[in-house]
């Protein structure tokens, strides 16, 4: 089995990505910690290993990776069993439309570069800059209650195996607990997130499990 290194962190949704498709495949990984919340992630030395200083990086031999779709169908094609795609063009594109509401319409908005940028420029405070956070992935929730409705999971969002759809929800579903939103509304996103958090691939990925996490946020 390969040995690969992530650069990651627990506070990062996109490695916990990462670390759920790892996981799935049973990749032997070494994760190399990143403290994003003190900004490691601007130093000199982690800028010779990504560019953008964002994590995860995912290092293969002598191939370095960022960004986490990318890594995921990186991961997929080069340890093809378990698939964490679709079998038919059709799913596979349903499943990257659903796994960039997350990854690229909510997580964006809440990543540090953006937190500390609204702070600095309209001086919000740690409880404006939550409340923003909590708006946008409220709304991720939302769009995700209605397309479960129209489609439920079955239990997984795409059918019985877990795939890029479920790995990127879970860190929406994640994400939306450290900004305290409100699951009330969303009863079929509390399904799926439960249903995910309950898989060993899924619970062992957590970043609440991950070393230097704190018991709760």
């Amino acid at each position: 089995m390969a040995t690969i290194t992530m650069y990651g962190f627990w506070r990062s949704l996109a490695a916990y990505r990462v670390r759920i498709a790892l996981n799935l495949k049973g990749i032997d990984y070494e994760e190399i910690p990143v403290d994003i919340l003190n900004g490691a992630q601007h130093s000199a030395d982690y800028d010779k290993i990504n560019a953008e200083h964002v994590l995860p990086t995912v290092i293969d031999g002598d191939v370095t990776l960022f960004q986490s779709m990318p890594i995921l169908e990186y991961l997929d094609e080069r340890f093809p069993e378990p698939s964490i795609m679709p079998a038919t063009p059709a799913e596979r594109a349903y499943a990257r439309a659903l796994a960039l509401i997350t990854v690229a319409d909510a997580h964006p908005l809440v990543v540090p570069r953006v937190r500390k940028h609204i702070g600095a420029t309209f001086g919000a405070d740690a409880e404006a800059t939550e409340t923003w956070g909590r708006h946008f992935m409220t709304e991720g929730l939302a769009t995700y209650e209605k397309l479960f409705s129209r489609r439920p999971p079955a239990p997984f969002a795409l059918g019985t195996q877990p795939t890029i759809a479920d790995i990127c929800f879970a860190s929406h579903a994640a994400g939306s607990r450290f900004y305290k939103a409100s699951f009330d509304a969303f009863p079929l996103c509390t399904a799926l997130a439960d249903t995910l958090n309950a898989h060993p691939a899924f619970a062992a990925a957590h970043p609440l499990r991950q070393p230097g996490a704190p018991a709760a946020v």
